[in-house]
């Protein structure tokens, strides 16, 4: 009687969950003080309640902004099991996020936000035997992608943001990408999951066979309660899921009911991918691996317009490829207009439509084989496309990116109206793309929408676009609306999906009850309740979510105040709160590998040190809550202060985010009417010291390189003991260059900039330039007055000062910039003035505007020389890149005539060396300093054989080699110089020469009445200074 009773108990807790269903989200009003007080006592990770950090996590890639309870960065699976045993204790709603790159709503949420991604991300076991890999839900896709190559291997989805994505993020939103044409989606590579409930349960769910399901249902439990209401579902509810999914292949709206079908072999797994964290906390994730090719070729074909494109899908795929993306003249528009790919896009094929497919196989043959068969099937046919197959891994790799940036190509576009994701991933049947796509565009122009680009992945149906919605008036609001119903409505009668990739989450789920029925939704929500009978999980997401014009980032009531900036914003409506804006979540920043951007994430491995993160506490500052001290925000500030203002982002980043530009309109702000810390003073005012160290250098190495001095030196400035101080040159360039007569007085005039750190620290360098402009027939000016570009001011937002300083140099250059003589420099963060910030803080004056075109690298204006031509130099070399060379400057061309001197030249891909001007020299950086560098640029050194030429052309940049290898590299201008002097003395053996033209002549002695007297001066000013401390 008594297991009766217990059973009839048992039952009617079941149905009591499957009946629990709340139909709005209730907001959590607890004691949060007292919730991160337990938390901080029970977790090694850390918690974060700050005003700043929940700022950070109040947006994903979506519309939409909540503004969670805490951040939890667990540092092991405990601490995840004590926060969610927490939250239950609090009643605490939870939200586990992975790369934050949703872009439906599923990342923000007024809950305790679980960071996985700074701890957990390793891979617990790769065995490619069986062909499974687990791994923490922080892995990122990549990572595993290159675990699994090492055996031939990989993991199929693939979405664009594979090298920031993460595991748990990609199986809470059942990711696609390009290569699920092949592999399918997440939810088809996924063997098993640990999985923890809000309750405290902890299981691994996976495929179950009758027997093994009649056994679960037999246990007692919150266990066997699960798994007795997914049988009722399944059965329940089986034949309608049968009816009433779209038999397509990227379904991604809605939970996989599906999978709980005895033809599917009750996977359970798989049931929970695509939940959106809405049911479970994933703790382990086992994949399945898969065969991958060895060789892949790309075919890209031509047609007159993206329908026509669309039209042909089914005789493309029929072929089998691995991928076939879309991809429309819109696009392409898009990117020229921000200088994205501009290069690249030339390798297209003659169209305005066009569909890329890459072929595998075990040989190259064997891949082009396949691409072959389908470009001689569609010779054959009526209106063929223009076809082109590519032989270059480096062409395939550019288009390839092309493609993979069209989410951020498409957003932020000059001159175009701002663009949203909303109804960016709708899917339908692949064969009726064509007519999908003419009537998207037709509903587009109904609802007045300027026609957004379209391009997705065709080959499955999903069809990507960021629409112009305008979602801060009510009356866009109300568009925004009307083109949502109709778009619903519109897919539907295709037989497609709201959602063939990015999910529902608060986006798209409102709308899930037209897809689905009434009665299915009804089993969603039975589904979750099943797993979170409290309704914490995630709430207001997929199901009974929040309406799509609720929680908006933006909205109506979005109205930040206009500040009065330094710079002027041209890019972005003149309007600080708009630049604010830019950042659309994609993440990019957040990369591992590859390009410049974000070197301060790289080390940290913290969101708050990203381009994104500090982007998006520059608009939570202009939004005022919870940031609410504007320009005096500690917060804003302390992420500001890693950031190296490298500029990488305003090249990598999609949008074009300016972060170096924003940390100095911010610090300019923040600083104003202050006493700043003394490094400032220290390295700001750089130019001002080496003035007074001009006339008595010795001196001044007097007290940066004798032992004991220099400590204290360094201590004065702020600077980490571990660093070593150049020491001033005995004699600057400009005194060498005005002792020497004038050459090729008759030749074209070219005024050669004499930045500060060239002149008082390296004049080698300068000396060598002035000799390679000489050998090309050139008249070398030099400005005898004293001047300054300002670069070191911008770095701690001294902008008044630098603002004076670039007037200064107008009017003093005024007879060469009327003259249009060019203006070459040697230093690529000293040139990147004149070429960036100069028109930002001078948008009014002609001058400036003159200077900026009149403006050169050395490398660039040589290799736009009529008949120039470089000596020649036999020998190998890495190059590494200044960021600002790379981001604003014209960095290929100083590779293309590196080459054309013969050198063996090899570019690292080591992103920013980590000095950054005086950043790296700064105690409090020092550390990320050397975790920038020895990602891949100092290895890279120090494993270079002694023949081999180190190229970098950044004072900073052969400053942190020198000291943290003691290696010397060279300046570009030293290299030509190397090579007329081989050119002219060839028997003499390279590397020495290289390294007479980076020697360092001694310095003086001084004498001792000057080190007695300045000695006792810094001493007692050091006495008073601790009595001031005391």
């Amino acid at each position: 009687m008594a297991a009766l009773t217990d059973e009839l108990i048992a039952l009617q807790n079941q149905h009591d969950a499957l009946q629990r269903t709340p139909s709005k989200p209730v907001q959590w009003e607890g004691d949060s003080q007292a919730l991160a007080a337990e938390l901080r006592n029970k977790l090694r990770g850390e918690v974060r309640f700050d005003a700043g950090s929940r700022a950070l996590y109040a947006t994903d890639a979506s519309n939409y902004r909540q503004v969670p309870i805490g951040v939890v960065i667990p540092r092991d699976l405990d601490d995840v099991v004590a926060t969610v045993s927490i939250a239950r204790k609090f009643g605490a709603p939870l939200l586990n996020r992975g790369g934050g790159t949703s872009l439906a709503g599923q990342c923000c949420n007024v809950a305790i936000c679980i960071d996985w991604t700074k701890y957990l991300h390793k891979i617990v076991e790769l065995d490619p035997d069986r062909k499974i890999a687990r791994v923490e839900p922080g892995c990122v896709l990549d990572d595993l992608r290159k675990a699994a190559n090492n055996h031939g291997l990989t993991f199929g989805p693939d979405p664009a943001t594979h090298n920031h994505c993460t595991l748990g993020g990609m199986s809470g939103n059942n990711s696609c990408g390009m290569h699920a044409q092949a592999w399918g989606r997440v939810s088809e590579n996924i063997e098993e999951f640990s999985i923890l409930t809000y309750d405290g349960i902890q299981m691994r769910v996976g495929k179950a066979s009758d027997q093994e399901l009649d056994a679960f249902c037999r246990e007692r439990g919150r266990a066997g309660d699960i798994y007795r209401g997914l049988r009722e579902i399944r059965d329940r509810y089986g034949d309608l899921i049968r009816q009433r999914y779209p038999k397509i292949p990227r379904r991604v709206s809605g939970y996989n009911l599906d999978e709980l079908l005895p033809e599917n072999g009750f996977n359970v797994a798989r049931a929970l991918v695509g939940t959106e964290g809405t049911c479970v906390t994933f703790l382990e994730i086992k994949t399945k691996l898969v065969d991958n090719p060895k060789v892949r070729v790309l075919l890209v074909l031509g047609y007159p317009d993206v329908f026509a494109a669309g039209d042909h899908i089914s005789e493309v795929v029929a072929h089998k490829p691995l991928a076939c993306e879309g991809i429309d003249d819109r696009l392409l528009e898009y990117m020229h207009k921000k200088g994205l790919h501009v290069q690249d896009l030339t390798l297209l094929p003659e169209g305005n439509g066009w569909l890329m497919l890459e072929f595998g196989g075990e040989s190259r043959d064997d891949a082009e084989q396949k691409a072959r068969a389908l470009m001689d099937e569609l010779k054959n046919a009526p209106n063929a496309p223009s076809m082109k197959l590519y032989d270059d891994p480096a062409q395939e790799k550019m288009l390839w990116e092309v493609r993979e940036s069209g989410l951020g190509a498409t957003a932020m576009v000059p001159g175009e109206q701002d663009t949203w994701p909303g109804w960016e991933d709708s899917a339908v049947p692949p064969q009726l793309v064509g007519p999908y796509l003419r009537k998207l565009r037709k509903l587009y122009e109904d609802h007045g929408l300027n026609k957004p680009s379209l391009y997705g992945h065709f080959g499955q149906g999903c069809i990507h676009c960021r629409v112009p919605f305008e979602l801060r008036t009510a009356q866009g609001l109300k568009q925004f609306r009307g083109f949502m119903e109709a778009a619903t409505d519109l897919v539907l009668s295709f037989g497609g999906s709201l959602s063939g990739e990015h999910g529902d989450g608060q986006a798209r789920a409102e709308f899930l009850t037209k897809m689905f029925g009434s009665e299915l939704v009804e089993a969603f929500r039975q589904f979750k309740s099943l797993w979170d009978p409290e309704w914490k999980m995630n709430p207001g997401k997929v199901v009974d979510p929040y309406r799509i014009d609720e929680n908006l980032r933006l909205g109506t009531s979005y109205n930040p105040p206009e500040v009065h900036t330094h710079f002027a914003y041209p890019q972005d409506r003149h309007s600080f709160a708009v630049a604010s804006q830019r950042c659309v979540g994609i993440g990019e920043c957040r990369r591992e590998e590859s390009k410049t951007m974000c070197p301060s994430y790289r080390a940290t491995r913290e969101e708050m040190h990203s381009t994104r993160g500090r982007a998006r506490l520059l608009f939570e500052m202009m939004h005022g809550d919870p940031i609410d001290r504007g320009w005096r925000s500690e917060h804003v500030r302390e992420a500001l202060d890693l950031c190296l203002s490298c500029k990488g982002c305003k090249s990598d980043c999609p949008v074009n985010v300016d972060m170096a530009t924003y940390k100095a309109e911010f610090l300019s702000h923040y600083y104003d009417g202050r006493i700043r810390p003394r490094n400032t003073y220290a390295s700001g005012l750089i130019h001002r010291w080496c003035q007074i160290a001009e006339n008595m250098p010795a001196t001044a190495n007097f007290f940066t390189q004798t032992p004991g001095l220099r400590s204290l030196t360094k201590w004065a400035a702020g600077y980490s003991q571990s660093r070593s101080i150049p020491p001033f040159a005995p004699q600057t360039f400009k005194q060498w260059f005005r002792a020497r007569p004038r050459r090729n007085t008759s030749g074209p005039r070219v005024v050669l900039w004499p930045d500060t750190f060239n002149n008082h620290f390296t004049p080698g360098v300068a000396k060598a330039a002035v000799e390679v402009l000489e050998h090309g027939g050139y008249q070398v000016l030099v400005p005898h007055q004293d001047m300054c570009c300002g670069r070191p001011l911008y770095d701690y937002g001294m902008l008044p000062t630098a603002k004076r300083w670039l007037l200064n140099i107008l009017e003093t250059l005024r007879p060469e910039i009327e003259a249009g003589t060019p203006i070459v420099g040697l230093e690529p963060s000293c040139i990147s003035v004149f070429c960036d910030e100069m028109t930002n803080l001078l948008p009014q004056n002609e001058d400036a505007w003159r200077l900026h075109n009149q403006s050169f690298f050395l490398s660039e204006f040589l290799s736009k020389s009529d008949g120039y031509s470089p000596p020649r130099l036999e020998s190998k070399a890495i190059v590494h890149g200044h960021c600002h060379h790379k981001a604003v400057l014209h960095w290929q061309a100083e590779v293309d005539l590196l080459k054309k001197t013969g050198i063996d030249v090899r570019v690292l891909d080591s992103g920013c060396c980590g000095m950054a001007g005086a950043f790296g020299y700064e105690k409090d950086h020092y550390e990320v300093s050397l975790a920038c560098g020895e990602r891949e640029l100092l290895p890279e050194v120090r494993d270079a054989k002694p023949d081999t030429l180190l190229i970098t052309d950044g004072f900073s940049c052969r400053e942190q080699i020198h000291q943290t290898t003691n290696r010397r590299a060279l300046h570009f201008a030293q290299v030509l110089q190397l090579a007329l002097k081989h050119e002219a003395q060839p028997e003499r053996a390279i590397v020495p020469m290289a390294n007479i033209l980076t020697y360092e002549p001694r310095t003086p002695a001084v004498p001792p009445a000057v080190i007695f007297g300045a000695g006792l001066a810094l001493g007692g000013a050091y006495v008073l200074w601790r009595r001031s401390r005391s």
